[in-house]
């Protein structure tokens, strides 16, 4: 995805510790960052009153800020290339 000018990261509700662990089991190579608070996922919308757990949406935000798309049909497994 750096190739074509595009940062990629991950948000989770988990503490940094455990997505530490995550990351380095998955010789992750795009930053995991940690939301154990659920503010940036509450804001998002993945997670609500009515929902604990986050949906898996990968949003695509442009160089302006502004969100281009969201996709809520997120294939954990092929996440990355789908974006490209």
């Amino acid at each position: 995805l750096s190739q074509i000018d595009m940062a990629y990261f991950m948000i989770s509700v988990d503490d940094p510790q455990t997505n530490k662990e995550f990351a380095e089991s998955l010789d992750s190579d795009f930053p995991l960052l940690s939301n154990p608070t659920k503010e940036v996922a509450e804001a998002y919308g993945v997670v609500t009153a009515e929902r604990a757990l986050p949906y898996r949406w990968t949003y695509i935000i442009g160089g302006d800020g502004n969100i281009l798309r969201i996709d809520k049909e997120v294939n954990p497994s092929t996440a990355g290339q789908d974006l490209v």
